[in-house]
């Protein structure tokens, strides 16, 4: 094998002088950048036969052919005309004197010797087109039939011999001679047979009616119940292949692991905390990386949370201090109507209930927004409800003087089809610089919160509020969605109580709420070989 190293400014340069310098059959071995270009290391096997090589091989056998092939030609074949040439050549110059008529008597002689059928010029001139050697070869087929056909004749006994046997050869070959013409008349025949049938089967299936016919469909159910059978072996065999793949897979994961515990057992450690913090198997993985093999194991696991807490992104903007008109969107039973109440309570003891208006627009449901009126005669702020985008459009007109205005919708889910129409109503009155806030509830699983935040995010959100933070076993999910979509956090709901249980959104306030119910989880876990089981009283019940 021969290995040459190629500098060039380019790749296109570098694999055209590997094929300059090696040929089509070279291979790359690698390939790297360097200062002022790339590098190639390309390899040819020198050993393995080349192209000339094959040639001429090709040629051997094709000359080997052609020996044969001459070793089985006629003497006839190869006749050399001379009569005719000499006639050619002694029309444009006779010869004369003694060497003339020499050559002529000698001419004469091997003409003599010749076939009769060879004398004249025209016999000659069809001896040597293509015509006559396809004619060659079809008497050579013929003379071959006719010795299979005449070999039962031949085993006749000894007794039959002399001229009665020439005549008898004679009667054989005559009948050879008649029995071939009699086949090729009878295969002509034949043909033209199945050509009237063809041409009168396609006549009838065109006079038919484009229904189909029930006699092919009953013949050829017979057929279609072996591919069906060969259909659902396919079938569950794909399925069987599938199982295995997947078994494959889980254990090669399995086997990968291992070997990430061995070579990282720190790195393996954080990843099985995160996860079991609630954090996605693919976020745990990253964040752990982060966080270098030689730091020790009681600060690896503070410094892992820091950065969990680094990625959450929050806004450092008060809403209620900047104003203006902001609606609440979610899923129904997420605490959207709670959550208003306990903002415009705090805007109330801020700014005064003078500067806070309400608004509804769950409509669809019967006295949905009696507990908001309730909220606004309590707070003493007014409560508006508009049924569609006009009225929606007009009642912001009519509260552009208040500081701020809330504005509550309906509770639906993300796969409800009326959740567009809601969702319109927003985007056209998109010109009154509404500010949709996503509740998320953390007592919702991850992929629910996913396809939550992939259903509403048809409009513009400027950040999400977190609730029911105080009836959540686990954090870790919620911490997974805000951070995988890059969803700002802008409030914290973790209670009933109105305006006490709402907070200003934290990252670090929400990691260390997960770490604590993760530790909470771990300290309460129950393991069936350490759990004490109760002892039943039903004996003493027949005491």
């Amino acid at each position: 094998m021969k290995i040459k190293r190629f500098f060039a400014k380019d790749m296109r340069t570098a694999l055209a002088e590997v094929k300059e310098a090696l040929g089509a059959d070279a291979v790359i071995m690698s390939n790297k950048k360097v200062t002022g270009g790339v590098e190639i290391v390309a390899a040819v096997d020198t050993d393995a036969p080349t192209r000339d090589v094959r040639k001429e091989a090709a040629r051997t056998q094709m000359a080997q052919n052609m020996d044969r092939a001459q070793q089985t030609r006629r003497l006839a074949d190869d006749t050399v005309h001379l009569r005719r040439d000499i006639n050619k050549e002694a029309a444009r110059k006779p010869l004369g004197g003694a060497l003339g008529s020499k050559f002529s008597s000698l001419l004469d002689r091997y003409q003599s010797q010749l076939p009769e059928n060879n004398t004249s010029d025209e016999p000659q001139k069809e001896a040597d087109s293509l015509s006559a050697l396809l004619a060659r070869q079809n008497d050579a087929r013929t003379r071959q039939s006719e010795n299979t056909y005449s070999a039962a004749p031949a085993r006749r006994p000894n007794g039959h011999n002399g001229q009665n046997g020439q005549s008898n050869g004679n009667r054989n070959g005559a009948t050879n001679n008649g029995n071939n013409g009699f086949s090729r008349s009878q295969q002509q025949a034949k043909g033209q047979e199945l050509d009237r049938l063809y041409r009168q089967k396609r006549d009838e299936q065109d006079r038919r009616a484009p229904g189909r016919d029930d006699r092919f469909e009953l013949r050829s159910e017979p057929h279609r119940q072996p591919a069906r059978q060969g259909n659902e072996e396919i079938e569950a065999m794909r399925k069987e292949m599938a199982t295995i793949r997947s078994l494959l897979e889980h254990q090669l994961s399995g086997l990968m692991w291992q070997e990430v515990e061995r070579k990282e057992p720190l790195r393996a450690m954080l990843i099985k905390r995160l996860e079991k913090m609630g954090i996605s198997p693919v976020l745990a993985d990253q964040l752990a990386g982060y966080i270098p093999e030689d730091t020790p194991p009681n600060e690896a696991w503070s410094e892992l949370l820091d950065l969990v807490a680094d990625q959450v992104i929050t806004t450092s903007e008060n809403l209620l201090e900047s104003g203006g008109v902001i609606a609440l969107l979610g899923p129904t039973g997420v605490g959207k109507t709670t959550t208003i109440a306990k903002l415009a309570a705090r805007a109330a003891m801020d700014f005064g209930p003078e500067e806070i208006a309400l608004v509804t627009t769950d409509t669809f449901r019967i006295g949905a927004h009696e507990q908001l009126a309730t909220y606004g005669r309590i707070l003493g702020c007014p409560v508006k409800v508009a049924k569609d985008a006009d009225e929606l459009a007009d009642i912001l007109y009519q509260l552009r003087h208040r500081r701020l205005i809330l504005l509550d919708t309906a509770g639906m889910g993300q796969r409800d089809l009326r959740l567009s129409e809601q969702l319109d109503t927003l985007i056209k009155n998109s010109g009154s610089h509404i500010r949709s806030l996503l509740v998320l509830p953390a007592t919702s699983q991850r992929r629910v919160l996913q396809e939550t935040i992939d259903h509403f995010r048809r409009i513009p959100l400027s950040g999400c509020v977190l609730t029911k933070l105080d009836e959540s076993l686990s954090l870790g999910e919620l911490l997974s969605v805000t951070i995988e979509n890059a969803l700002p956090v802008t409030y914290l709901a973790d209670g009933q109580r109105v305006p006490e249980d709402i907070r200003q959104a934290s990252g670090r306030y929400l990691v260390n709420k997960a770490s604590e119910l993760m530790d909470q989880d771990s300290e309460q876990q129950n393991h069936f070989w350490s759990h004490d089981v109760p002892e039943s009283n039903a004996a003493d019940f027949y005491d």
